[in-house]
């Protein structure tokens, strides 16, 4: 299709925003690893909420989602909804308080403290892995794919523009850009999808008959028989329980707007927001999906829904906004997954290399007598990163290393032009089957019980990968969820195992790192000064019944 002149504005302006906007926020930032990393920590609740959202609602979901609804029905809602029973509730009352109060830059940073840097490196390389291969690649894909599906530009483009036009304001201004930004885009992509929404209602005819429109094998239920490939009711067991832990309480990508957070009340306000906006939007973007069946009943791929519907149904506009809304949603989870790998690259890898390399010259270096006829060591000391060289050079490893993670997404993207004969969003789940099960084990067991140790937790995220792989090869027919369920309880058993048989740390060495009921609660000083209904439990209670009553309702 061709846009008119009002379309091509529309986009235009969105894309010179959002470029100003993050080049605007890139100047205010300082060089230092705080305020590039985790935007000087001064994020209130609602940009902490609004950024995670923005940062987890990508083409993923315009297009995913809404292929998976096309397909499958209500059950698309379950990944997302799933989060806020599981995933979010694991972040804000077991992980939330031990990061902030530890002042960790990164997720690794508890693995590092709890087990040592064996275990740091074993997740590090295998969130980066994910990262890198899976999230990348998979938004830039799905993006260009609209693009290409609605314009008429070749895939190959439109992933180099978006990875570039995304990477200039990411790469400069650090987490700071990237969540100013997001607030945009997070107001883009609710528009366009409410324009999208009605449009769809509209043409079939209005609310009642898009009640009866889906016409996927599950239709309006969100829990469906053992039997099914993709969505089984037993996937609560063990798949959903540990993709979401990961995904929302042991995800840098996620985690990371948390920790930048003024403090732990604003973290907490933030993750309960979350979970409103998270039940919100998924609605808004698969009303779609469940209507289009009536409309266009034989689409060649379930991921042609969206460009579809945009192309039949929108008018003049409309067109230009959705097109931004899609294109918000690309470069929020983009710009987010970049930062997150800078992140982990330079605070868990690059930094720690520096202080090996500093602790070799040492040793390397001839020892001095002093005039007492002892040696003198205080001619070397090893920087501890925290002082201004150091920041700099951490920030601009953070950037080469953001310029790198592009480039492998772009190639990612382009070998996921020949993938998937199924909904790209199921690709994307069933990836994180491979990683999830041992990087979950290792925090939730890690954290509840403190006779885990650091060979037990090694165990498991060495086995997660192999153990999935062979899984998939014994068993090809076996739903991905119950297969990352079954590998997600075996890497528990071993972990478990494997720490009975080896010694513990001692008890002084685990203080701060072990979940007791006091992580339940603020800090007191905040408790003095938010009460009321200014008490995260009070709206975190009312969205988790909200979301258990439609379980129930569509079960």
């Amino acid at each position: 299709m061709q846009l008119g002149w009002l379309d091509t504005s529309i986009f235009l302006l969105y894309l010179v925003a959002v470029l100003g906007i993050g080049l605007f926020a890139a100047r205010r930032g300082k060089q230092t690893k705080r305020d590039y990393f985790l935007a000087g920590d001064k994020l209130p609740w609602w940009m902490v909420g609004g950024s995670i959202v923005a940062a987890n609602i990508s083409s993923h979901h315009l297009i995913g989602s809404m292929g998976v609804a096309y397909n499958r029905g209500f059950v698309a809602m379950v990944t997302e909804w799933g989060a806020i029973l599981v995933g979010f509730n694991a972040l804000l009352w077991i992980f939330l308080p031990f990061y902030l109060r530890n002042g960790f830059y990164t997720v690794p940073e508890f693995l590092y403290r709890r087990f040592g840097s064996s275990v740091r490196a074993t997740y590090a390389a295998l969130i980066l892995l994910t990262y890198l291969l899976v999230e990348i690649g998979a938004v830039l894909y799905m993006g260009a794919l609209a693009i290409n599906s609605l314009l008429g530009i070749r895939l190959s483009y439109s992933i180099i523009a978006l990875a570039a036009f995304t990477g200039i304001y990411t790469i400069l201004g650090g987490l700071r850009a990237v969540v100013w930004t997001e607030m945009l885009q997070l107001v883009v992509l609710l528009m366009g999808g409410i324009a999208l929404s009605v449009a769809t209602i509209h043409a079939v005819g209005g609310i009642e008959p898009a009640l009866h429109a889906s016409q996927g094998p599950g239709g309006w239920h969100l829990l469906l028989p053992a039997s099914d490939p993709d969505f089984p009711w037993t996937m609560y067991l063990g798949g959903t329980l540990c993709i979401s832990t990961f995904y929302c309480a042991a995800n840098q990508f996620i985690v990371q707007r948390a920790l930048a957070a003024k403090n732990e009340w604003h973290a907490r306000m933030g993750v309960v927001f979350t979970d409103y906006l998270k039940f919100l939007l998924p609605i808004i973007i698969i009303v779609p999906g469940l209507v289009a069946p009536a409309l266009f009943p034989k689409l060649e791929r379930a991921d042609l829904v969206f460009p579809t519907l945009v192309e039949k149904l929108l008018p003049a506009g409309l067109v230009g906004l959705v097109m931004a809304g899609l294109i918000a949603a690309v470069m929020g989870h983009m710009s987010g997954a970049v930062n997150s790998v800078t992140t982990i690259a330079t605070i868990d890898f690059y930094i720690p290399w520096r202080r090996w390399r500093a602790l070799e010259r040492q040793r390397a270096q001839p020892v001095r007598i002093g005039a007492g006829g002892s040696s003198d060591d205080s001619a070397v000391t090893v920087g501890d990163g925290s002082d201004d060289t150091t920041d700099r050079q951490a920030v601009f490893f953070g950037r080469v290393f953001g310029i790198l993670a592009i480039i492998v997404g772009v190639i990612c993207a382009e070998l996921l032009t020949r993938h998937s004969k199924k909904p790209i969003f199921l690709y994307l789940l069933d990836a994180y089957g491979y990683f999830t099960p041992g990087i979950a084990t290792m925090f939730l067991v890690g954290i509840l019980w403190k006779r885990t140790t650091t060979a037990g937790a090694l165990a498991a995220g060495i086995l997660t990968i192999p153990l999935s792989v062979a899984l998939q090869k014994l068993v090809p027919k076996l739903a991905f969820q119950n297969r990352t369920g079954i590998v997600f309880w075996t890497c528990i058993v071993v972990c478990v195992a494997v720490s009975l048989l080896t010694a513990p740390k001692p008890d002084d060495e685990l203080k701060g790192l072990i979940w007791t009921k006091d992580s339940l609660r603020l800090p007191p000083e905040q408790r003095a000064k938010y009460r009321g209904l200014r008490r995260p439990f009070i709206w975190w209670a009312i969205i988790t019944a909200i979301v258990i009553f439609f379980y129930i309702r569509f079960a």
